[in-house]
């Protein structure tokens, strides 16, 4: 039997890559339900701006877990698709009933940040195996985050 995947990985590494990216997958999603919740019940003198940014964050986000799960196929492993295993996986836990502008930015950043960190240490698991293509996914996304997490500090500096 080949230890190889059908794109050429080495299948223990993938199934490592895969748990990881896995866990990316549940944080992904418990990050864009609260960006939800939060779009619909932000309420003070930021309402407008805090409304529109929450909703661009979980179109991103969207299409994040998207490109997330497809990778995770690539590689030859199944996606995680239901919340129960989300909600074990995830690092990211439910914000219910946040409504002011400070403590739904800061959760928002709080979130970013654990999905910022988890994908680092998947890029590295990546590099080191030589997936590329994972690399490339999580290097995108990085940048973005970064830059997100730069304008949440400037909003609660």
């Amino acid at each position: 039997m080949t230890k190889l995947t059908n794109i050429g990985l080495h299948k223990e590494d993938s199934k490592q890559i895969a748990d990881k990216l896995n866990e990316l997958l549940a944080n992904y999603h418990l990050y864009y339900q609260n960006l939800r919740g939060f779009h619909w019940n932000i309420k003070g003198a930021n309402f407008f701006q805090l409304h529109a940014k929450f909703e661009e964050l979980y179109n991103s986000a969207l299409a994040r877990i998207d490109a997330i799960a497809e990778r995770i196929l690539t590689i030859g492993q199944p996606p995680l698709h239901t919340f129960s295993h989300y909600l074990k996986v995830s690092t990211i836990k439910e914000a219910s009933n946040l409504s002011s502008d400070n403590e739904t930015v800061t959760t928002t950043h709080h979130n970013l940040t654990v999905i910022l960190q988890l994908e680092r240490e998947i890029m590295s698991l990546a590099t080191e195996t030589g997936d590329e293509g994972t690399v490339s996914l999580l290097s995108e996304d990085i940048n973005e985050i970064e830059k997100t997490l730069w304008m949440l500090n400037a909003f609660l500096s």
